[in-house]
């Protein structure tokens, strides 16, 4: 091994991010991929597809992050291939880039569950073009519903339909109904945006799968006090042009929004490994790949067991406290030291906000309800969410948000989405 190793990460979410920082004081060279050019707080992306937030609110460059970190050098490019013998990873443009500790940190896709062909009908909510493309279908459905003569194509148009009842899906559903009754509420002349229905449907029994059957309750209560249309129990089983069929039932609609499941991204493929549940990658219990100990998964792309038992969530936490585990282990294998105890999960709680001035909170040491679960989920985020400036920022708009019901970012870049329209 060379006098300096070169650690290579892939992925600048949030457990590429803080492995990366963690390993400031290595001796070693750090090379960090991403597709991008910004690290994502994904937490607020409904905010951004509900045109709360604008994209620059939650996103900061990847570079700005790491401008006082020399050890680390930030390169924009695409992971297609790993191969474990010869210790390299294959960058599409680039060819093969060499590494003696690789840590892979890219996170998961939105997944159809095998039918992709639903993918063309429908809009997932894992990134920025995601949640923008969702915010110009949301704000373009009330702008052809205005110019529209036929009363049943302003029906489908003003059907908003959500798709996964887990904490994104129902932040989703319940901003989407909030933009309806308050922000556009004196917008239009023709047509009125609290007639809109938002419909969210969710397959299994409860919403928010995970939380506690008390606070999944409060959150359906909620949601259909704000007029939200709830159905749990109910797959869907066919998504189109025009709409949905969940149940048995056929939903006219312009806008599906699939927040319904995940899938981690093809690295078990890379590897050459069998992938587990969802494609993750099994680990070892220090989060490495079985067989290769230099090699290291993290976050959504790496199968966990947790201390009781059950597979670790798909949230950013797990990842975090995975990649300031995997930075201080391979941190003592550098210095010639081990690392005493296998990687631990500590979980802090689980927080989902429902609507204006109300949240659920899971924590170790109690369940919230309503707005003191809602203040505190907006400190939490707050605190998480990198740097000053988008703090602020977000903050400032909140403040502004709760005060006016106003909401500044409601821009359709270009042409409205035709193919929303049916005629």
């Amino acid at each position: 091994m060379p006098a300096r190793p070169r650690i290579v990460i892939v992925g600048a979410g949030f457990g590429g991010i803080n492995a990366a920082r963690r390993l400031a004081s290595v001796p070693a060279d750090i090379v960090l991929f991403d597709r991008t050019n910004h690290h994502l707080f994904q937490p607020l992306l409904y905010q951004v597809a509900t045109a709360a937030l604008a994209p620059t609110d939650i996103a900061s460059p990847i570079r700005s992050m790491f401008a006082g970190q020399a050890n680390v050098e930030v390169q924009i490019g695409e992971v297609d291939g790993v191969d474990p013998a010869a210790r390299t990873v294959s960058v599409r443009g680039v060819g093969a880039v060499p590494y003696d500790y690789l840590i892979l940190a890219t996170g998961s896709e939105a997944s159809w569950f095998g039918h992709d062909d639903w993918r063309a009908h429908s809009t997932g909510l894992k990134s920025l073009p995601d949640a923008t493309r969702i915010r110009e279908r949301l704000l373009a459905a009330f702008e052809w519903a205005e110019r529209e003569v036929d009363a049943v194509e302003i029906t489908r148009l003003l059907t908003f339909v959500v798709v996964g009842g887990g904490a994104s899906g129902v932040e989703l559903a319940g901003s989407i109904r909030e933009l309806a009754d308050a922000t556009l509420r004196r917008d239009f002349r023709r047509i009125k945006p609290a007639e809109a229905r938002v419909l969210l449907y969710e397959g299994g029994p409860g919403l928010l799968a995970g939380f506690p059957d008390a606070l999944s309750r409060y959150a359906r209560a909620r949601l259909e006090r704000m007029r939200v249309e709830v159905h749990t129990g109910a797959s869907v089983e066919a998504v189109d042009a025009v709409g949905v069929m969940v149940a048995g039932q056929r939903i006219e609609s312009a806008n599906v929004f699939w927040c319904a499941g995940v899938a981690a991204t093809p690295v078990a493929a890379w590897l050459g490994i069998n992938a587990g549940k969802h494609g993750a990658v099994p680990v070892e219990a220090d989060c490495s790949v079985p067989g290769h100990p230099e090699v290291f998964a993290i976050g959504d792309i790496a199968s966990m067991t947790g201390a009781n038992g059950k597979p670790l969530p798909g949230v950013a936490p797990v990842a975090e406290q995975q990649g300031r585990y995997v930075a201080d282990l391979i941190t003592a294998r550098i210095a010639g030291r081990a690392l005493a105890g296998k990687f631990r999960y500590r979980d802090q709680g689980s927080l989902a906000v429902i609507g204006r001035s109300a949240a659920v909170a899971s924590l170790p040491w109690a369940k919230l309800t309503g707005f003191v679960a809602w203040v505190m989920w907006g400190g939490v985020h707050l605190f998480l969410l990198n740097g000053l400036r988008n703090r602020l920022l977000v903050y400032v708009q909140w403040v502004w948000a709760w005060l006016t019901y106003g909401r500044g970012a409601r821009l359709i870049e270009g042409e409205p989405p035709a193919e929303q329209r049916t005629s």
